[in-house]
């Protein structure tokens, strides 16, 4: 089985509508994901995030402006 270097190396050689493709068909795998592959992603993910922050490389914001920004974004 090819490495993650050797597939992206050829997926970025081809042309925009096949990239295209590839990463609509990437996407949508991540739907078939169970519960709980997709709790242990997310938890992955969180505790990433959480680091990023701790380490000064990630801003935080406060609720009610993320709410405020999604409500216009929304509209």
């Amino acid at each position: 089985m090819p490495d993650l270097a050797e597939v992206l190396k050829s997926a970025l050689s081809l042309n925009v509508d096949d990239r295209a493709a590839v990463a609509e068909k990437l996407l949508a795998s991540l739907d078939d994901l169970d519960e709980e592959e997709a709790d242990r992603l997310w938890a992955r993910e969180a505790e990433r995030r959480l680091k990023e922050y701790r380490a000064g490389r990630a801003g935080a914001s406060e609720a009610q402006d993320v709410a405020k920004k999604a409500e216009r974004l929304f509209r």
